[in-house]
């Protein structure tokens, strides 16, 4: 069956996630009897274009890297990210504009126009979980469509979905873990010998990290991601505002050395506990020692140790590929693995979103 796909937000990720599509063309056909086409595309910064029939994708990318408009595609006039979506006639969206912590806006006004018009909406935008998700959640039901977010925590690498289709009825209790890459390189290159600026410029000159930096070094990132697993996975309403949060602003060269010569290593770590029917949210630097499975989580490796009511301890670990961690391929990947899984004919889902 041909799909017709809406990009709303064209960076790295949308990208990466093009490039792979193509790159799993054959594998989409033949396994799954998938085939697709790009009908509408909504940036930032490069304008807007849709086409019901087809837009030719790689005239959209090259005038993209080339600073240019993709307007000149369109077969009709469009400016703004909704008329796109109502106007793309496509059958999945793929929301991938800039998180707002806040509000969780405007990705949360996309993903609901997406699916009163009869998408699928596949994001890995992290605010339209936490602000959003049983509205979201409740209409992607009753319009027999599906949510979903595997790439808003982790990159592509599988939480909601092992919960949701491996682990039916399980509770979640707790969680502890590396969910920002950014400061785990950063603090891994302290290690190293280098200082706290240098660590950041350096994130900076690979795109891990935002010329204001704060996002990441303030914990504002890792604690979005603990309120969307605690929403989804404790079900349970957060916030990241609710989370004590303390970034890695005060860990100094001194700190890193002393340490070291403990066997021990700073990380950010971000952990959650459900205890007497109250929820414990936490993000803040703390040392690791050796006997921890955080400890060996170095660079861009990310991951989190999982506690229920009826396994053991359960660790989901991303380690570092490439000198990269969760950057635009992983992220992509994810978004890739939930189109599959929306679409696929007979699919049935316990949570249905």
């Amino acid at each position: 069956m041909n799909y017709k796909l809406a990009f709303i937000g064209f960076g790295n990720v949308a990208r990466a996630l093009i490039e792979l599509l193509d790159r799993k063309s054959e594998v989409l056909k033949d396994q799954y009897n998938i085939t697709y086409s790009i009908t509408g595309i909504a940036t930032g910064r490069h304008g807007f274009a849709i086409n019901p029939n087809g837009l030719d994708v790689k005239k959209a990318l090259a005038l993209v890297e080339a600073g240019q408009p993709v307007s000149s595609l369109s077969v009709m006039p469009v400016n703004n990210s909704l008329s796109v979506i109502k106007q793309s006639k496509a059958d999945v969206m793929f929301e991938n504009s800039p998180v707002n912590r806040e509000t969780g806006q405007p990705a949360i006004d996309h993903v609901r126009a997406a699916l009163e018009m009869g998408m699928h909406a596949i994001t890995a935008n992290k605010g339209t979980v936490v602000h959003g998700y049983r509205e979201l959640t409740a209409l992607a039901k009753s319009k027999n469509k599906k949510f979903y977010f595997e790439s808003t925590v982790l990159g592509g690498t599988p939480v909601f979905s092992v919960f949701r289709e491996a682990m039916p009825a399980a509770e979640l209790i707790s969680f502890k873990g590396i969910i920002n890459s950014t400061t785990n390189i950063i603090l891994t290159r302290m290690e190293n010998g280098e200082t706290f600026d240098e660590a950041v410029s350096y994130c900076q000159s690979i795109g891990v990290a935002e010329t204001d930096p704060s996002n990441d070094v303030d914990g504002w990132d890792a604690a979005i991601k603990v309120a969307a697993l605690i929403t989804v996975l404790m079900d349970a309403p957060f916030t990241p505002q609710q989370v004590d949060r303390t970034g890695i602003r005060g860990i100094t060269p001194e700190m890193i050395r002393n340490a070291k010569e403990k066997g021990q290593r700073w990380k950010l770590v971000a952990s959650a506990e459900r205890s007497g029917g109250q929820i414990s949210a936490r993000v803040a630097p703390e040392l690791v020692p050796a006997s921890s499975r955080l400890y060996g989580m170095e660079s861009a490796s990310a991951g989190l140790e999982f506690r229920t009511d009826v396994l053991g301890d359960l660790a989901i670990i991303q380690t570092e590929r490439a000198g990269m961690g969760a950057g635009p391929e992983e992220t992509a990947y994810g978004l890739f693995a939930d189109f599959i899984n929306a679409v696929r004919i007979n699919r049935r889902s316990q949570w249905n979103y």
